[in-house]
């Protein structure tokens, strides 16, 4: 079992940044691959990076890419989304999520956090 906790988020003007936090807790997490995810009112649950278990492998979603930075630090079981350059459409609830497999999709995530809400104003 594993358990996640966002933290971070917040309301920040257009081309500012914010970093996010995913805290994890059970003894299995350094197994896991880590993803952040994201939701904007009315819209489907997308992706928006991605970190292997290992931390040596990362993938990025194209509408962040050059943007967002993700990261895991194993020794304080976290995990990191570093948000710069933020957009207007960038507002949505940021969520947290594991999983052992490599496809990206919401639909194969295992565990999720209960989200944080990132607000970017025009």
């Amino acid at each position: 079992q594993v358990q996640l906790v966002e933290s971070g988020g917040g309301l920040v003007q257009a081309g500012g940044s914010l970093r996010l936090s995913c805290a994890a807790s059970g003894r299995t997490f350094s197994n896991y691959n880590m993803g952040w995810f994201r939701q904007a009112p009315g819209k489907a649950r997308e992706f928006v990076a991605g970190i292997s278990w290992s931390g040596s492998s990362t993938v990025h979603a194209d509408s962040v890419k050059g943007r967002f930075t993700i990261s895991r630090d194993k020794a304080k079981n976290t995990v990191n989304l570093q948000m710069n350059s933020l957009k207007p459409e960038d507002t949505a609830v940021y969520y947290c999520a594991a999983t052992y497999g490599t496809t990206w999709s919401a639909d194969y995530m295992t565990y999720w956090g209960r989200g944080t809400l990132v607000t970017v104003s025009s």
